[in-house]
């Protein structure tokens, strides 16, 4: 019995572990001094723990040029809290995002909110950062 806790405790100190290497902080990944707000066309949808993505292609008409940005929102469990569901944002849908850019320069954001171009409705993307709700 004693061997078989003593496992249980290793097990769970080893995927704990993990886990807390697996996630970040939002001042570690992001710069609240970048914000970002912009309209694009989603093309993906990741439901997925820590955190969920949403994909969006973003066109620049100056440079003519289109963006894939990859939007960090909340764990699935905060954004089911917030009212997502699954399918409140699909794959081809037109959205406005407000958030932060990623302290690297690359096409990565983490979002405050999202609003539904076809309904005006407004999501709150469960941020990290803390600011809102």
């Amino acid at each position: 019995m004693r061997t078989h806790i003593v496992l249980l405790v290793g097990i769970l100190a080893v995927t704990s572990g993990r886990l807390l290497v697996a996630h970040h902080s939002f001042a570690a990944e992001f710069d609240v001094n970048q914000p970002f707000a912009f309209t694009g066309t989603v093309t993906k949808i990741e439901w997925t723990n820590p955190h969920a993505f949403v994909y969006i292609d973003v066109v620049n008409p100056q440079a003519n040029a289109t963006t894939n940005w990859a939007i960090e929102l909340g764990s699935p469990n905060v954004l089911a809290r917030n009212g997502w569901r699954r399918t409140t944002v699909k794959i081809g849908d037109v959205v406005a995002v407000q958030g932060s850019q990623a302290r690297n320069g690359t096409p990565l954001g983490n979002a405050r909110s999202i609003v539904l171009a076809s309904t005006g409705q407004q999501l709150f993307a469960g941020s990290s950062q803390g600011t809102l709700r």
